[in-house]
């Protein structure tokens, strides 16, 4: 848990993923799009990831990945990231996390 949060806070926006993921490939996408150079951890590729994925499952991510943070906070998942961004509310919440600067 104590790597996960300290991997979480060491970037405006990091993405804890899988690389076979589309859902994470989606997100990791829209991030792009919007300018944002996110921390990606690939978790199947990284030797201590399954421990991590469960860190994510205590901190209430279900299903674990992607597990997006934001300024240091979690936002979650995909279907929360997604409606942020229709409703106009993602890009100022990365302007005040300092990931966007326009």
């Amino acid at each position: 848990m104590d790597r996960v949060m300290k991997l979480a806070s060491q970037k405006a926006v990091v993405i804890f993923s899988k690389s076979s993921c589309c859902m994470c490939h989606a997100i990791k996408t829209l991030f792009y799009d919007l300018g944002v150079n996110p921390a990606i951890h690939e978790l199947d590729e990284d030797p201590i990831g399954r421990e991590m994925e469960k860190a994510l499952q205590r901190l209430e991510c279900n299903p674990s990945v992607p597990a997006v943070f934001i300024g240091g906070k979690l936002v979650n998942s995909t279907n929360t990231i997604m409606s942020l961004h229709l409703g106009g509310s993602l890009v100022p919440m990365l302007k005040e996390a300092g990931a966007l600067w326009l």
